[in-house]
């Protein structure tokens, strides 16, 4: 036992022991606080970037409008510590989810001493498959708790048997609209990023996916349509659907 215990710490040290893998005010993610939630959300290093491929689905446009370099993704610091995030998850991953234990519980405590409802996102620019990432004797992070509410954006076409308190909305890219349309069949919404919100998009309702990140309140079977930011307003690759040139479909 003083063995792991002295392992534990070196890890803890070399990685990070003060770490943090969740932040809050992200500046859409903060849109949801007047409804009464609170989201944390942890930006992991996209695609290859750390050296680990944390976006196994990401398609070039997908990769060139990628808003991992957004607010304060814009700092090199920020780049190294989502590197520094990334490689944690990947080389030591009992140690990375007893960090990520630990953020979880004083997220719950922050948000219930600002009597706010705490909500997480774990792949804000990355795309892992949490619901599959055992913890302590629990298939996931979502089964350990289960009162706190899950939701991401993905890419991966074939994620199914998800917890109960854990939401995902199929993210749309300019190379997987068959999986798109897969996704809708089975019940699931639809991201998608356009120059401007059209009313309806592939056969369903488009609502408007900008005014808050809390995708686990939309209804159900519908597109929810965001606006290009960054780069994507200058796509060419089709991953931003072009609607003011009539090519929304």
């Amino acid at each position: 036992m003083t063995f792991r215990i002295n392992r534990l710490y070196l890890l803890y040290n070399l990685y990070g022991e003060r770490m943090k893998l969740l932040t809050v005010g992200n500046t859409k993610t903060i849109k949801g606080e007047k409804l009464g939630y609170m989201t944390f959300i942890m930006h992991l290093a996209p695609s290859t970037l750390s050296g680990y491929q944390a976006c196994p689905m990401a398609s070039n446009g997908c990769a060139a409008a990628c808003l991992n370099t957004a607010g304060r993704g814009r700092f090199t610091a920020t780049q190294e510590a989502r590197i520094r995030k990334t490689r944690w998850y990947f080389e030591n991953r009992e140690t990375f989810m007893a960090q990520l234990v630990k953020d979880i519980l004083a997220a719950i405590r922050k948000a219930n001493r600002e009597q706010m409802t705490p909500v997480f996102r774990l792949n804000g620019t990355s795309d892992i498959r949490w619901e599959t990432v055992p913890i302590n004797g629990f298939r996931n992070i979502m089964e350990m708790f289960t009162t706190a509410q899950f939701y991401d954006y993905s890419k991966i076409p074939n994620r199914r048997d998800l917890p109960a308190n854990y939401h995902l909305t199929f993210s749309r890219s300019e190379i997987n609209n068959a999986y798109a349309k897969v996704a809708l069949d089975r019940g699931m919404n639809v991201a998608v990023v356009f120059d401007t919100l059209p009313n309806t998009y592939m056969g369903r309702t488009v609502i408007d996916g900008t005014q808050t990140d809390l995708r686990f309140l939309d209804e159900k079977n519908v597109i929810v349509g965001l606006l290009a930011k960054g780069k994507a307003k200058s796509d060419a690759s089709g991953f931003t659907v072009l609607t003011q040139l009539g090519r929304a479909a």
